[in-house]
Parts: C-alpha cells; structure tokens; sequence
C-alpha cells in the first residue's frame, strides 16, 4: 500500500503447489476444520465472563468481522454523548481529477481511433477485433461514463457515430460474452442513463436479436462465438467441445432487462435455461469447474477457481437475485450454496501472515488414465471483485434486515452473513497488500506462501507472496512473465467502491487514491491515454502499446463512484454488471 516501505520479492525456487497424496477431489474438498463441543466448565466461565463485562464480547465479534469502532454502525457513538454521521459527499477534487483522465484518455482515442474496436496509445492508433471491421467497442463501453461524468460534448458525439456509423452487419466471429456485457450491456445502461433515448434500445434489441441463434444447441447452452451478419453461433477454435462457466452464465443480467424492456419475453427464456442447465449439472462439492461440455451440458474436468473463466458465473449469481428486487430464489439459494462451497474449499491463509486469499485446485491426468487434484495457492487480480462483492451479498442475501446500516450492526446479518463479510473485508486488505509494488500497481497473478513450499522462514524469501518470475530470470532482451503484467484492471477499485459505499470508512478512498496516483505515473501516456504495465515491479516501468476498453468502462468509472456523491448509483437502485455497466433494479412485469 502507498504510505508504507515497499516489500522487496525474490522469485522462489519452486512453485508452491501442494499436492493432493490421494486422486480422490473430496480430500481437498472436505479439508475443513472439525467442529468440537465446548466442555460444560468452559461454558460457564464464559457465562460469568460475558455477565461481568458483555463489552469485551461485542468488541470480539467486531474484530471477528473486520469492524473497526467507526466501521460498526452508521451513526458511530465515538464519545458519550456525541454522535458522528457519515459523510458520504463528493470529494471534488479527486472525482475531477479523474474526469480529467477520463478525458485524456478518450480524447486520444477519439483522435486517433474514433469508432475502432480498441486503442494503442503509444502508436496513435486503433484496431478491430475482426479483418471484417469493428463495432464500436470502446464507443459503446464508455458511454455511460460520460453520461455520469456529465461530458455532453464527448457524450453527443459519442451518440452521432452510434447513429450513423455503428453497424453489426460483420461477416466474423465475435466473443458472445464480450459483446454482450461491453456491447449490448453499454447499449442498455445508455438507454437508461440518457432518459431513454430510443436509438440504444434499437440498437440493442438488433444486436440480441443478431446474438439469439447461439443458444440454439442440443444443450441449450451459448456457443462461445457469434456472426453478426450471418446469426450463426460458433465454437471456440481452441476448445471446440466446451464452453466457459463464466461466459455462459455472465450474459443474464443484460438479456432479462432486455426482456423488460422491449417487452419479448425470447431473451428472458434463452439466459434462464442457461442457469438451469448449470443448477442440474453441478457436482455435490457446489463449486463449478471452468469449462461445460455445450453438447451435454455437463461440466468437464477442468479447474476450479473464482478467476478467469469462471469468476463472474459467481458475481451473477447474486446479482441476477439483486436485479429483480429478490425475487428469484432460485439465484439467491444457488448463491448461497455456492458461497458455503467456495469458504469450505477455496478461501486459504498464507503462512505466515495469515493473509485470507483464493486458491485453485487444478485436475492432473496420468499415464494411467487417473486423475489426481491439486491445490493451487494463485490468486489472478480478477479475483479481487470478490472481497466488495462479498460485502455486498452480506447485506443483502445475508442480511436478517433489509435495509442494513451502513456499516452493519452483527446483530443484522446471519452467520453466513458475518463470515462473508469477514473473509470480504480481508480479501480486500489483501487485494491492497498485492500493489505493494514497485509501482503501487498490482499484478495480473499473486502466488500465496503454503506450510509445504519448503521454505520455511528463510528471511530471502517473501512472507507470503510473490509474484513468479518477475525478478532476476530474463535476459536483457526478454519480457517478464505475464503474471507481473498490470493491464488497467478495475477488480480492486471495484471492491474499494462497494466497501466504501456500505461501510462509509475513508481508508478504502485514500486506497482508491493511491491507485489512481500509481496509475497516472506509470501508466499514463502523455500523447494521451493509459498503457499496460508490463513488470510492476520494475521502476522506470515498461508500457505495452494497449489500453483496453475497461479502462474507461470500469476502472476510471469506479474510481469516480468512490469521489462521487453516495446518491449517484444507489446500491439500493442499481446493479452494474461485470463491465460495470449499470442496470436499474426492475420487478418482473409479465412479458409477451
């Protein structure tokens, strides 16, 4: 974190993996901590305890949860008699500096790329993510920024070329998931935002309606590609037999609002039969492994891990429950079923700090055709949308009263409740620990410290994470692994706004601020936009000629969320999907 000495990483001799001594998966799945009873004489004395002096166990529970004193409730009583009520105002000055950068990365691109699918800021130029042309990407997935930024002149000319020039006449393969939460779910929030104008509803209901044909399989799951202009779904030429947890269950948000608002009730069916082709395929354990076969619509042996590939079939979960003002159970017990199986398999301590962080267990075939598991203690930045997303479900699906305070009191949330919002408070910190960097910026993978790595309390080593690869092994004219890379992603800040929105503490703004600072002195490119980083532990760093389109969808967006007023998104009124695009939480109205 920005304030405190920079840890300095070696990399390790080794990969710190634990490996499994049985093929059985339920030897990691079931690893938890047995439950022991308590001896009468113990209770007693804890009877007397508590009866003597109860405060010392309300201030236990709090540091159970991850309370400080002024985190606890919303109206903290810091001194008899005098009550401090949060301040959930704008801090002007730094949400302004971030409309600024904003602006200087979209004025670059609107210079240079207008219309192209994506922007390389050090070569002035854009691309397309197809020989057949573009659709707009980065247009459409910042929209809702300006719209929230109150950018008229960029946002008016962002709307002209979505009425004239956008087309998704495209003979080529899109990324079914790709377009719809950039494309289709920015076509909607800009819908919305902009007081309905009706040329994004057009444009969104050609794009779905373009989009629909890859759900025509046996199993009823997406095909992984689309062709706009032929309506025909395709396989992923990598994996051609499976689809992505992540990607088929990441596309419901969009296309039920989409239902609610063109009143055809097609996109609804298509992203429901989705989730109930994955509730009656998934394995006792509850946790989904990365890939499905999309003719069986079975999972397949394949990792399991809240990051790449199956991280937002996770956030959807229970942000499909949220959407539809809790009232979809359905979403809401799958929700829950699967927070028990991730904290019972997949959240872990490191060694030495005990730093809460994820795990992976990763499948391992042998000659002789049996599969053994292996537990993974590796963590990608994506993973960070957790620890906010956590606290979230806490006070919502967790919740015994609705609405919570800000902070929650203990005595609002359930058990399940108060341990999500534990493991998310800390997932966080860690989240903030892994930009202990040279640069301040985190990196795209963190490998966590384990008892069996050997290694002991070597003081050479790091206490309990590094980042593999990233000193002392390349040649002069080599690049450093892709783990060290820093890509502009918005994980971290996105957690940092939904804890600062539902705990009102000012320490996740100056952690947002310090990441904002890192961002412009190493990512910021003076022609104009933000490149990635390509080693975030090396100063003078090295930039990578590319901005991605989340930069000013999400990263930039919930940077200025947390500067901004609490009145602007209300997490009472909104849910923003995994592009941050966001959509008004709506009751269900029967649909045609």
């Amino acid at each position: 974190m920005s304030g405190s000495k920079l840890r300095q990483r070696k990399k390790l001799p080794k990969d710190t993996t634990q490996a499994q001594p049985e093929n059985d998966i339920n030897s990691i799945l079931t690893s938890g901590n047995n439950t022991k009873l308590l001896a009468l004489p113990i209770l007693l004395a804890v009877g007397i305890a508590y009866y003597l002096n109860p405060k010392i166990f309300a201030d236990a529970i709090q540091s159970y949860m991850g309370f400080t004193d002024t985190e606890m409730i919303g109206i903290a009583r810091v001194l008899p008699g005098k009550d401090i009520v949060l301040d959930f105002s704008a801090d002007v000055v730094k949400r302004d500096a971030i409309v600024r950068a904003f602006q200087h990365a979209w004025g670059a691109y609107e210079r240079d790329a207008m219309g192209d699918d994506e922007y390389h800021p050090i070569s002035q130029e854009g691309s397309n993510l197809t020989d057949a042309g573009g659709i707009g990407y980065t247009v459409v997935d910042s929209i809702d920024t300006m719209l929230l930024m109150g950018l008229t002149q960029e946002y008016s000319r962002a709307r002209e070329w979505v009425a004239t020039k956008m087309s998704f006449d495209r003979n080529a393969s899109f990324n079914t998931f790709e377009t719809t939460i950039r494309v289709l779910g920015g076509l909607l929030s800009a819908y919305h935002l902009s007081g309905e104008d009706p040329l994004y509803l057009e444009k969104a209901i050609e794009l779905a309606d373009r989009m629909i044909p890859v759900f025509n399989t046996p199993s009823r799951l997406p095909l992984t590609n689309v062709n706009l202009a032929l309506r025909e779904g395709s396989m992923d030429p990598g994996w051609p037999e499976f689809v992505s947890s992540a990607e088929v269950a990441t596309l419901q948000l969009e296309m039920k609002y989409l239902s609610q608002l063109s009143a055809n009730s097609i996109y609804w069916e298509k992203a429901e039969a989705v989730m109930q082709v994955i509730k009656a395929a998934l394995l006792p354990h509850g946790l989904a492994s990365i890939f499905l076969n999309w003719q069986t619509g079975q999972f397949v042996i394949s990792a399991m891990r809240l990051g790449s590939r199956a991280d937002s079939y996770y956030e959807y979960l229970l942000k499909q429950y949220l959407l539809t003002n809790r009232t979809e159970v359905f979403y809401r017990d799958m929700y829950n079923n699967a927070m028990d199986a991730v904290h019972k398999s997949l959240i872990k301590k490191s060694v030495n700090s005990n730093m809460i962080h994820t795990s992976e267990i990763i499948p391992e075939r042998h000659p002789n055709g049996e599969v053994s598991w292996r537990l993974t203690p590796k963590q990608d930045h994506l993973v960070c949308f957790f620890g906010g997303s956590l606290l979230l479900g806490a006070t919502t699906v967790g919740a015994l009263v609705h609405p919570v305070s800000v902070p929650p009191k203990p005595e609002e949330l359930s058990e399940s409740g108060m341990r999500d919002w534990k493991t998310g408070i800390n997932l966080i910190k860690t989240c903030m620990d892994t930009h202990s960097t040279a640069t301040g910026l985190a990196p795209e993978v963190a490998h966590f410290r384990i008892a069996s790595d050997g290694i002991g309390q070597d003081p050479r080593f790091p206490s309990d994470w590094y980042i593999k690869g990233a000193q002392g092994s390349q040649k002069p004219d080599e690049l450093p692994p892709y783990d060290a890379r820093y890509m502009l992603r918005p994980e971290t800040v996105e957690s940092l706004f939904l804890a600062y929105r539902l705990t009102g503490n000012e320490k996740y703004r100056t952690w947002a601020w310090d990441i904002f600072q890192a961002i412009e002195r190493h990512c910021r490119v003076e022609t104009g936009g933000y490149a990635t980083i390509i080693n975030v532990d090396e100063v003078p760093s090295r930039q990578e000629d590319k901005m991605e389109t989340f930069m000013m969808s999400e990263t930039l967006k919930y940077l200025y969320l947390i500067f901004a007023d609490a009145s602007v998104l209300p997490l009472d009124k909104y849910v923003l999907n995994t592009e941050a695009h966001p959509l008004p939480i709506f009751n269900i109205l029967p649909v045609s």
